[in-house]
């Protein structure tokens, strides 16, 4: 028998080949052991005919996992339950480990940003899994929430929340066909998507991630995105070389939490909902925040991800009870269950026991996601001291490989530059700019719209309306997204100019000056809402609080409608946010207002509706509140006079 670390040089020499172009990435964390774990070395026995009957494709799911994980040893199996993020691992650290699954984060792209660079990169990672003694190939996995966002020059689709207020199950089906085929492009087969909360408190930072209020709607738009994603090719669920594995998320109460609550805090933010605490009674969890996932199971779900939240004070990585009896054992759900990102450390004593309580509670695979090695190696004490018995370690591969044979990885695990083309073709862009329209809620009109396309001139204000970022929000290009023209798209300013009559003089001031302006003008467009903004760090206090940001346009926002509605005739304002915001006082300066959501990349959507070529249609998928003393929503689901109610929308 050679020597383990003879063993482990000649692994690296030979993973080394495959390095992406961008691995001077961050290095991991330093190390906290200092050699892989060792497999016994033996060869793969072959079955009659000279293959393994694992990789014999004619051959049922179930005996092909029933065979690869008799063959495998302790190490491959904890390698398969690891995850971890690309700026912390190397390929060649991804075959000395047996590294079940990679991901990209928020931030997780290549550099630089391309499509050749996305597909080189995961198949760097892809061909370091298939140099393992068993060539289990990797799952990687990606946030793509609202299209393949993190590409650069990927279409990007409306966020959850425009396509609950479109309310249409069949486009919410096509625009996440759309995304599996935007990352399948880039050989990408797990998106973490889609968010199947029930949010009832519009302050919480991930409210746009959702599709609404509403249980039913959640259920019903859920199940369709998930259906999108998997079924492919007109063959069964996740069978398709299109197809991807979808992950409704965070399991269980997401969307539910206390105000004040949580504890957590990054970038020097302090959190108020999100992460924090759901404190209602069980029949109540059930009600409002178990269905979408029932929903999602019946649709096929394979994989499911853990809430960061807690339910009554116990965290949900840890929840025994709702993970391994509610969910797997009531639910039947036979996929994986994987942890958010660092999950487990929030779990109360030291790292150990963390791995011990999360494992044990029912939890498959671990989004680790930097220090992969000290996983591993507690991990392995755990099992080797019987903390974590043997049969719950072969549940949770057993459940992983299921989704990979599924998934046909073990037969097709690279990217096809075939389908580079269609990331951003004509038929996606066409479908940007439906769903845009689709989810454009008209909540005021008193007179100004439709507009004249030969009306003139037009002005144009707002920092949103000559952005691309802005519209595009959180989680596009970067996990906390950003203003600017780095995303390709088009812009309100654009749409505008490209959808007006010739001879339409269309003037843009972001401040909504105009000095050379001589009197009135017959109409304006003005954008005002949110900047980008991705979790906690969009969690909203109440002004009277006294501390963070509140529900609320912002004082640039307020001072540019006063200055708007001087200067014009008819002013119609476009609302880009995440949510509703508070803006009863301003409500009456406002003509016209439009709530656009987090629209994307696809703005002639916008003045399709605008200009009259299309109807509104869309309809509010949140009660829109006239101040915060309204929120969050009452246990029954009633809302006293609202501003606005949930289903409201003009014609």
């Amino acid at each position: 028998m050679p020597h383990p670390l003879k063993r482990l040089l000649f692994v690296l020499l030979i993973a080394s080949v495959f390095l992406p172009a961008d691995a001077g990435c961050r290095p991991a964390p330093a190390p906290a052991i200092t050699a892989a774990p060792t497999a016994a070395p033996t060869p793969v026995p072959a079955a009659p005919g000279g293959q393994p009957a694992y990789q014999d494709a004619t051959l049922p799911v179930e005996q092909r996992v029933a065979d690869l994980l008799g063959r495998m040893t302790l190490a491959e199996k904890i390698g398969q339950m690891t995850q971890v993020e690309k700026n912390s691992i190397q390929p060649r650290d991804v075959t000395a480990y047996f590294i079940g699954s990679v991901l990209s984060g928020g931030d997780g792209q290549p550099k630089p940003n391309t499509p050749e660079n996305w597909a080189a990169m995961v198949d760097a990672y892809q061909r370091a899994a298939t140099q393992t003694r068993l060539a289990i190939p990797l799952l990687y996995g990606v946030d793509a929430v609202h299209g393949m966002a993190a590409l650069k020059g990927a279409v990007i689709f409306p966020h959850a929340i425009g396509l609950g207020a479109a309310g249409d199950a069949d486009l919410v089906q096509r625009v996440a066909r759309a995304t599996a085929e935007q990352m399948v492009a880039v050989g990408i087969r797990w998106n973490f998507a889609p968010v199947v909360a029930v949010p009832q408190d519009i302050r919480w930072g991930r409210t746009y991630e959702s599709f609404a209020e509403n249980t039913a709607l959640v259920s019903q738009l859920g199940a369709a995105y998930l259906r999108g994603l998997q079924e492919a090719d007109g063959q069964p669920a996740l069978a398709g070389p299109s197809a991807v594995l979808a992950t409704p998320k965070h399991y269980l109460g997401d969307g539910g939490t206390a105000f004040g609550s949580s504890t957590a805090s990054v970038m020097n933010v302090r959190y108020l909902l999100d992460q924090g605490d759901v404190q209602v009674d069980e029949a109540t969890l059930r009600r409002l925040h178990l269905p979408p996932y029932k929903a999602a199971v019946d649709a096929g779900a394979m994989s499911i991800m853990i809430s960061f939240s807690s339910f009554q004070g116990t965290k949900m990585h840890g929840h025994k009870y709702l993970v391994s009896d509610v969910l797997k054992g009531e639910l039947g759900f036979p996929g994986l269950v994987v942890s958010d990102w660092q999950g487990i450390d929030q779990l109360p004593g030291d790292y150990h026991s963390d791995i011990v309580t999360a494992i044990n509670a029912g939890l498959d695979m671990i989004m680790v996601p930097s220090d992969y090695k000290t996983f591993i190696a507690e991990l392995t004490k755990a099992v080797q001291a019987g903390q974590v018995p043997q049969a719950r370690v072969d549940d949770a591969v057993r459940r992983i490989l299921t989704v990979k044979f599924r998934l046909g990885l073990f037969d097709r695990p690279a990217a096809d530059p075939r389908l580079l083309a269609k990331i951003a073709d004509d038929g996606k862009r066409a479908l940007g700019r439906e769903a845009v329209r689709q989810s454009l809620v008209l909540l005021k009109n008193e007179g100004a719209l439709p507009l004249r396309k030969d009306v003139s001139p037009i002005l144009v204000a707002g920092a949103a309306a000559d952005d691309t970022g802005i519209p595009a929000g959180g989680w596009s290009l970067s996990w906390q997204g950003a203003a600017g023209k780095e995303i390709p798209g088009t812009t309100l300013l654009a749409a505008v100019q490209q959808t007006v009559a010739a001879g339409t003089q269309v003037a843009f001031d972001a401040q909504g000056e105009f000095r050379d302006l001589s009197g009135r003008a017959p109409a304006c467009l003005v954008t005002v809402g949110e900047m980008p903004y991705a979790e906690g760090v969009g969690d909203r206090a109440d002004p009277s609080a006294g501390s963070g940001q509140a529900l609320a346009l912002s004082s640039a926002d307020r001072g540019l409608l006063a200055r708007m509605r001087g200067q014009c005739d008819r002013l119609v304002v476009i609302l880009i946010s995440g949510r509703p915001l508070i803006l009863t006082e301003q409500l009456g300066q406002m003509d016209a207002l439009v709530a656009a959501w987090l629209p994307g990349s696809e703005l002639l959507g916008l003045t399709d509706a605008l200009f009259g070529d299309q109807p509104f249609t869309g309809k509010l998928p949140y009660t829109w509140p006239r101040d915060t003393s309204q929120l969050p929503l009452r246990p029954d689901g009633s809302f006293p006079a609202p501003l606005f109610p949930r289903g409201y929308g003009l014609p």
